[in-house]
This record gives C-alpha cells, sequence and structure tokens, in this order.
C-alpha cells in the first residue's frame, strides 16, 4: 500500500499497525528517538520491559495526527495500542504500569 492521502486511508493505516503489532504507539517522534517527554517515557517503560514494540511518528506526515484524533477521539499523543485495543496516553500507561496491570495486560494479549 501506498503512503496514505485521506483520512479514510490513514485510519485503515492505523487498523492494519494495531492488526499487525501486538503493541503500537503513535508518538511524536520516531521509536527511541522521542520528541516529546511523554513520548520518551512510554517508549522507556516498553524497553524498561523488554516489550516488542512498535511506533509510528505523528509528526512524519502532517495527516496523521487529525486522523489518529478522528479514530480514537483522543486528542493527545503518544497514544497507546495493546492486543488491538486503545489503551490511552503516558499518563494512564505509566500508571498502569506502576501497579502492575501494564505487566499483566502485555501478557494476557499477548499473541
Amino acid at each position: 500500500m501506498s503512503q496514505p492521502t485521506t483520512q479514510e486511508e490513514w485510519i485503515a493505516q492505523f487498523k492494519q499497525d494495531i492488526a499487525d503489532h501486538h503493541v503500537f504507539v503513535y508518538s511524536k517522534g520516531p521509536k527511541n528517538a522521542a520528541m516529546c517527554g511523554f513520548s520518551h517515557r512510554v517508549m522507556e517503560l516498553f524497553n524498561h520491559l523488554g516489550v516488542d514494540y512498535q511506533v509510528r511518528d505523528i509528526f512524519s506526515d502532517p495527516m496523521i495526527k487529525p486522523a489518529l484524533v478522528a479514530f480514537t477521539d483522543w486528542p493527545t499523543t503518544p497514544q497507546v495500542f495493546i492486543g488491538g485495543k486503545f489503551i490511552g496516553g503516558c499518563d494512564i500507561v505509566t500508571e498502569i504500569f506502576q501497579n502492575g496491570d501494564l505487566q499483566e495486560l502485555l501478557e494476557e494479549t499477548k499473541p
């Protein structure tokens, strides 16, 4: 598939990203080179846990952010998906990491 050019094409791409990867992060910046502290924190948590995750940089195309917001109805990034489900952003991921639910969720949804 070529680079998406419409909101509908981007939403189809998001669905494919999420279906193809157990853990997917839409972030400000590429994997392990985040351009904001919240995206960095999420990647740091997944790296700490040894999680295999993929990232799509929302800055790589100006159409990504508005399409992503339309898809999730969540205005901020990063946006984290685990096991095909939208989990939330940095605050939620950090909270569920601290209480042990993230590790449990990762194990329960492992392919």
